[in-house]
C-alpha cells in the first residue's frame, strides 16, 4: 500500500494540469461561460494563509464549475503601483520596479504549488507597460467624453513625503508614513465626474440581489443622498465680492432654531477676509491643519472665529445671525456653509456654548423626563422617523415625525420664495491626481500656448523613466527634464508633461475587463469583453465595499460609454462574497522594562491549555486574533505546505467556519486535517486492492449514503457552505470505510469521494481517481449527479426515549404499522431492561419521528 505524500503527488498533478492545459480559458460558443475572480493582491513580497483561504475559496468555485460543463475564466493578476514600492526604494537605494517584480516573482512561487486552477497565461501587474499604456488611453477617452476634468481643490498635503494623502491616510491629523502634521492645501488636482453617476449608482444597488446587504447599505451611506432645501441668507453688509451665503441643509424644519451661520476656512469668504486680516489668516492656517476625516473632525475641538459679518435670517429680515469661521465645515460638502441649531446638533450645541450663542428648541419628546439643551441638557436628535412635538411649528401638526415636518418646511419655504427643495449627493467627485513618482503616468501635456493639451494616442504609452533617485523628498518626475520636458502634441512648442501620476485605485478599477483579453491593443477586445463579461462571483475583503467596489462600479459605466464595454456590463460583478479573515492567538511575554515581546508560533510550545517557550517560560495566550507582523502571529503558508501539503492547508481553511466569517488557524487543527487526508488515502488505498464481494443490501446501503452526499456536498457548494459540505464528506468517509459493500460498490463510491474532495483537494483527489481506475483527469471529469429515487430511503431510524430520555433507536421500515413498531420497540433491549418484566405505562409511536416510553 503507497504511502500518502503530498510532496511527491502534488507536483505530480499540477506539472498534469500545466502539461495539458487544463485551466487556460479560451472563448468557445459550445458551453456556457463562467468568471470567477478574486481580488487581486498586492506584491508585497508574501503570501500569508488569508490570500489562501480567498483564493481557494474561489478555486473551488472555479473547479466546481468546470466539472459541471462551464467554460470558466479564473485569472490572477497583482495590484502593483503604489507606495510601499516607492517606500522600499527610499530605504534600500534600488529602484520600485526591481522591489515590486521579485516580489511578484517570489509571491507566483509560493502560489504555484497550491494548486490553484488559474490561467497564468492571462497574468500581467497594473505596472506592466502594456497594463498602464491602455489605461492612459482610457483617460484620453474618458476627457474626451467629459468624464474627467481638472480643477482647483482642496486636498490633504503631508509636507515631509510631499504628496496628496488621501483622507484615510490621515492618522490624527498626520500623514501615514511621514507622521508629519498634514495640511489642508489648495492644488489643480484631476477628477473623474463619478459624482455625476450619484443616483444611477445608488438605484442600481437594488439590482445586487447576489450582494451581501451590508455592502450594499455601505455604498448606500457613502454615496448618501438627501433631500432638503437649498437657500441664502442676506447679509447685513455685505462683503466686496458677496451679498449672500448660500446653504443647503437636510433639516428646513430647524430653522427657527437658528444659532449662527458657519462657513468653512475654505469658504470664498474667508479667503476673501484672510487676504486683508492676519487674525482670520493666522485661524483658517490653523484649522487647516486637521484632519479631513468624519473622525477626525468629530474628535478635533470645535473651534471658531467670529468674523463680525452678520446674515439676516430668511423668515424675519431683523433676525440676525453671526457669521463664523469653523474648523469642522469642510468645502467639499454641501456649499461650504451651514446654518447650527444646537438644540438638536450635538457638534453645533458644543459649539454654541463655547461661544455664547443662544439655543432654541424647535421639538421636544412627546412623553418622558426632558431636559431642553436650553436647560442645560444634551442636543436632542431623535430619528427622523420618530414623532415628535413641535413647539415652534411652521405648519404642520403639532405632533409629527422629522420626515414629515421636513417635507412640510420645504413646501413652506418654496411657497414663500425661500429657496427651493433639492435631491443630493454625499458622494463627490474621485481625486486622482498623486504626487509621486510609482504610479501611471497622466497623459498629458502643459503647453503656455495651448494650455492643457491630451497626449495623442500613438504616442502611448507614456512610459515612466528609469532614471530616478528617491534621495530628496517629492515627486522624482518634477526633477527629470529629459522626461518632464517635451514638445506640444499640437503645437510642437516647448511643453512640460503632467508629472502627477493616478491614483491606485484607478488600476483596480478595470482589470477585471482587461483580464478578458489581457494582451488585447486596446484596453479589451469588445469581443472578448462581451463574452466573458460579466463576472459571475466576485471574491474578496469587507474592507473593499466602498471605494474599490464603488469606483469599479463607476469604471464600468465610463468604459461602456466610451465602446470599451457592452451596456450589459455597467454592473461588473453580478455575485460577491467577502470571506472572514484567518486569525491566530498571539504569544506574548514582558521584557526587563516590562515592554511586550510577540512569539512566533513556532517558538511556542502548547500544554495542558497553556503555552510555553521552548525549553522556557510561560506565555500569555491572547486568543484569536487578526493576523499581524507586527505581533508575530502569522502563519507562513510555505512552511505549512513543507510539513503537511497544500491540499492540507485548502481543507483546513474551509473546513472549521463558514466562510464568511473568521477562522482561527491552529496547528491542532492542520495536524488533525493532515491525519484525516492520509486516512482518506489509506482507505481508497485498501479499496483499489480489495476483491471482498458484498451483499446487495450492503451495496445499496452504500450508494444510497454517495447519492445522499453528492446532493449535500453539491448543495453546500452552491451555497457557498463550504464548511458544511466538507461536514458531509466527512460523514461520507465514515460510512465507506465502515461499509460491507462489495468492491465494485466501494470503488464507484470512492471514486465519487475524490470527485466530490476535488475542489477543495485537488491533489489527493487526483491520485485517488487515478488510483481507482477514473478516466483521464479528475478535473475534467464531470461532477457527479444525484440520482433522486437513490435518496429516497425505504426505513427510517426511531429515537427511543425512556421517561423523558433518549435510550436507544431501532431501525423500521417507513411503511411499518404503528402496532408493528410498537412490538419491535418493546422488543429493544434498552426498554426490556427499563421494564424489568413490567410493562410500560404508556407506549407513544409518532410515526416517521420517534418512540416514547412511560415506564
Amino acid at each position: 500500500m503507497s504511502r500518502y505524500d503530498p510532496a511527491t503527488l502534488e507536483p505530480k498533478w499540477q506539472k498534469a494540469w500545466d502539461e495539458a492545459g487544463t485551466f487556460v480559458a479560451r472563448r468557445t460558443g459550445d458551453k456556457p461561460k463562467y468568471y470567477v475572480l478574486e481580488m487581486f493582491p498586492y506584491p508585497s513580497g508574501r503570501i500569508h494563509i488569508g490570500h489562501v483561504r480567498n483564493y481557494t475559496m474561489g478555486d473551488v468555485i472555479a473547479r466546481y464549475k468546470l466539472a459541471n460543463g462551464f467554460n470558466v475564466l479564473h485569472p490572477m493578476g497583482f495590484d502593483a503601483f503604489g507606495m510601499p514600492a516607492e517606500n522600499a526604494a527610499m530605504a534600500s537605494g534600488g529602484h520600485p520596479a526591481d522591489w515590486t517584480y521579485q516580489n511578484i516573482d517570489t509571491m507566483v512561487a509560493q502560489m504555484k504549488p497550491l494548486g490553484f486552477g488559474l490561467d497564468w497565461s492571462r497574468m500581467f501587474a497594473t505596472c506592466d507597460v502594456e497594463y498602464y499604456g491602455q489605461q492612459q488611453a482610457l483617460f484620453l477617452d474618458f476627457l474626451e467624453k467629459g468624464l474627467v476634468y481638472r480643477k482647483n481643490a482642496v486636498v490633504n498635503w503631508d509636507p515631509v513625503d510631499m504628496t496628496v494623502l488621501a483622507n484615510e491616510q490621515v492618522i490624527d491629523g498626520k500623514g501615514w508614513r511621514s507622521g508629519a502634521d498634514v495640511e489642508r492645501r489648495e492644488l489643480t488636482q484631476w477628477f473623474f465626474k463619478i459624482s455625476d453617476f450619484s443616483g444611477e449608482l445608488l438605484d442600481a444597488l437594488d439590482g445586487l440581489d447576489d450582494w451581501p446587504a451590508k455592502v450594499k447599505l455601505m455604498q448606500a451611506n457613502w454615496i448618501g443622498r438627501s433631500r432638503g432645501l437649498q437657500f441664502a441668507f442676506g447679509m447685513v453688509e455685505p462683503t466686496k465680492t458677496h451679498e449672500r451665503i448660500e446653504v443647503y441643509t437636510t433639516r428646513p424644519d430647524t430653522l427657527l432654531g437658528a444659532s449662527f451661520v458657519g462657513i468653512s476656512p475654505d469658504h470664498p469668504i474667508a479667503k476673501e477676509l484672510e487676504a486683508h486680516d492676519a487674525k482670520v489668516a493666522a485661524f483658517c492656517a490653523e484649522a487647516r491643519k486637521g484632519g479631513t476625516t468624519e473622525e477626525a473632525i468629530e474628535k478635533a475641538e470645535k473651534l471658531g472665529y467670529d468674523t463680525g459679518l452678520r446674515v439676516r435670517h430668511p423668515f424675519d429680515t431683523a433676525w440676525e445671525l453671526p457669521v463664523y469661521i469653523a474648523n469642522f465645515i469642510l468645502m467639499d460638502y454641501g456649499t461650504g456653509a451651514i446654518f447650527g441649531c444646537p438644540a438638536h446638533d450635538q457638534r453645533d450645541l458644543d459649539f454654541a456654548r463655547k461661544y455664547g450663542l443662544p439655543v432654541t428648541s424647535t421639538f421636544v419628546p412627546l412623553s418622558g423626563d426632558h431636559v431642553k439643551p436650553e436647560d442645560g441638557g444634551a442636543a436632542f436628535v431623535p430619528p427622523k422617523t420618530e414623532k415628535v412635538r413641535w413647539t415652534l411649528p411652521f405648519n404642520w401638526a403639532e405632533e409629527a415625525t422629522g420626515e414629515q415636518a421636513i417635507d412640510a418646511a420645504i413646501v413652506f419655504c418654496e411657497g414663500k420664495g425661500v429657496g427651493q427643495g433639492v435631491t443630493k449627493y454625499r458622494l463627490r467627485d474621485w481625486g486622482l491626481s498623486r504626487q509621486r513618482y510609482w504610479g501611471c503616468p497622466i497623459p498629458v501635456v502643459h503647453c503656455d500656448s495651448c494650455g492643457v493639451v491630451p497626449e495623442k494616442k500613438e504616442n502611448l504609452p507614456i512610459e515612466l523613466p528609469r532614471d530616478v533617485s528617491f534621495d530628496i523628498p517629492g515627486n522624482p518626475l518634477d526633477r527629470h527634464p529629459t522626461w518632464r520636458d517635451c514638445a506640444c502634441p499640437r503645437c510642437g512648442a516647448p511643453a512640460r508633461r503632467e508629472t502627477d501620476t493616478m491614483d491606485t485605485f484607478v488600476d483596480s478599477s478595470w482589470y477585471f475587463a482587461r483580464f478578458t483579453a489581457p494582451r488585447a491593443t486596446t484596453p479589451t477586445d469588445m469581443e472578448e469583453a462581451a463574452y466573458w463579461m460579466n463576472v459571475d462571483q466576485y471574491i474578496g475583503g469587507i474592507e473593499h465595499a466602498i471605494l474599490h467596489l464603488l469606483y469599479s462600479r463607476f469604471f464600468a459605466r465610463a468604459m461602456a460609454i466610451c465602446g470599451h464595454l457592452p451596456e450589459t456590463a455597467i454592473e461588473p460583478f453580478d455575485a460577491l462574497f467577502t470571506q472572514g479573515m484567518v486569525t491566530h492567538a498571539i504569544y506574548k511575554t514582558t521584557d526587563a522594562n516590562g515592554r511586550p515581546v510577540y512569539h512566533y508560533p513556532e517558538e511556542v510550545e502548547l500544554r495542558d491549555g497553556k503555552g510555553f517557550l521552548k525549553g522556557g517560560r510561560e506565555v500569555e495566550i491572547i486568543p484569536s486574533a487578526k493576523m499581524s507582523k507586527s505581533k508575530n502571529n502569522v502563519v507562513d503558508p510555505v512552511a505549512i505546505i513543507a510539513q503537511y501539503g497544500a491540499d492540507t492547508a485548502r481543507w483546513f481553511v474551509l473546513s472549521d467556519s463558514p466562510p464568511e466569517r473568521d477562522v482561527e488557524w491552529t496547528a491542532a487543527g492542520a495536524e488533525a486535517t493532515a491525519k484525516h487526508l492520509a486516512r482518506v488515502h489509506r482507505i481508497a488505498s485498501e479499496i483499489a486492492a480489495s476483491t471482498d464481494a458484498g451483499t446487495p443490501e450492503a451495496d445499496e446501503a452504500l450508494l444510497r449514503d454517495m447519492h445522499r452526499a453528492i446532493f449535500d456536498v453539491t448543495n453546500g457548494i452552491d451555497s457557498f457552505g463550504f464548511n458544511a459540505a466538507i461536514a458531509k464528506l466527512y460523514a461520507f468517509t465514515n460510512s465507506l470505510q465502515k461499509s460491507q459493500a462489495g468492491a465494485g460498490a466501494k470503488r464507484q463510491a470512492a471514486r465519487t469521494l475524490a470527485q466530490l474532495m476535488s475542489p477543495m483537494t485537488p491533489h489527493l483527489s487526483e491520485e485517488i481517481w487515478a488510483m481507482l481506475g477514473g478516466e483521464g483527469l479528475i478535473a475534467n471529469a464531470p461532477w457527479p449527479k444525484a440520482e433522486e429515487a437513490m435518496l429516497v430511503s425505504d426505513t427510517v431510524t426511531l429515537p427511543i426515549q425512556i421517561n423523558g430520555k433518549r435510550k436507544s433507536e431501532i431501525t423500521v421500515a417507513r411503511d411499518l404499522s404503528k402496532e408493528e413498531v410498537e412490538k419491535i420497540a418493546l422488543a429493544d433491549e434498552s426498554v426490556q431492561k427499563a421494564l424489568a418484566g413490567g410493562q410500560p405505562k404508556k407506549l407513544i409511536v409518532v410515526p416517521g419521528r420517534i418512540v416514547n416510553v412511560v415506564v
